[in-house]
């Protein structure tokens, strides 16, 4: 998993109008939804249901190692490193997510990249992947709306203790 080790990065704002050039320093971090998944509890399937060989923990839960979205993460990095140069939304439950198009087997398919931003130690901020998955049907449920916001926007409110608002 060395490909999710996390990293600092700078993001630079251009100069705009009579504002000067700005620069955000992040440590960029993945969580473990970035390459694992729940049991899916549509198919009633329980961790139980999967080789223990398979399990991943952290220090809040216990999911299933999946090769799809392994094998999905190692773009991982630099759809992180890109973050500030694509259209991203919010969910409407604090974080924000970014789609990424993959082809898979010669179709392409909506990558959605879950993230968010917290101010971290030392002056920087931090742009942590929560999760990444193509929704399909394991997914069930609906994309959260499409509500576009700047990621400099988000990255200017979180290191200035401002309060995102959806629109």
């Amino acid at each position: 998993m060395t490909h999710l080790s996390e990293f600092e990065h700078a993001f630079v704002q251009a100069a705009s109008g009579n504002k000067p050039e700005k620069q955000y320093k992040f440590v960029i971090e993945f969580g473990l939804h970035c390459f694992t998944k729940a049991p899916n509890k549509k198919k009633k399937e329980t961790l139980s249901d999967f080789p223990a060989d398979l399990y991943y923990s952290d220090s809040r839960e216990t999911r299933i190692f999946c090769f799809d979205r392994h094998q999905l993460s190692f773009g991982l990095p630099e759809i992180a490193r890109s973050v500030a140069n694509r259209q991203c939304f919010h969910t409407g439950k604090g974080n924000f997510f970014l789609i990424e198009f993959v082809d898979s087997n010669g179709e392409k398919e909506e990558y959605e990249v879950y993230f968010n931003v917290a101010r971290s130690g030392k002056g920087l901020l931090r742009l942590f992947i929560e999760s990444a998955y193509v929704r399909d049907d394991e997914h069930e449920g609906s994309q959260p709306a499409k509500k576009k916001i700047n990621f400099f926007v988000i990255a200017h409110k979180v290191q200035n203790n401002q309060k995102i608002t959806a629109p």
